[in-house]
């Protein structure tokens, strides 16, 4: 009886996530939908002009986040190759001695 109860816990906490995810990924799909010009050049800059000041701002702050959240990646990286390197060379230096 107590085992029944914990599976039936378990699969209504379960169910909950699932469906949290699900409405989470569906936001983001229309709004991505609902934006299909996410990068803009010459070629479409109408498009650009067309876009309200809230939207355009919008779009460059995404841009802004988006960049930054890639040299966070790339900075980590390099830490860590720097680290790997320093520790090798490190321990090089003690089995010289």
């Amino acid at each position: 009886m107590m085992l029944l109860k914990l599976v039936i816990i378990f699969l209504v906490i379960f169910i909950f996530f699932k469906l949290r995810n699900f409405f989470k990924l569906n936001r983001k799909q229309k709004v991505l939908k609902a934006k299909k010009l996410t990068t803009f050049n010459k070629k479409n800059l109408n498009n650009w002009m067309n876009l309200t000041k809230k939207e355009r701002y919008n779009l460059s702050k995404q841009d802004s986040v988006n960049y930054m959240d890639r040299r966070k990646l790339l900075l980590d990286e390099i830490r860590n190759e720097y680290k790997k390197i320093s520790r090798e060379n490190s321990e090089e230096n003690i089995k010289k001695k």
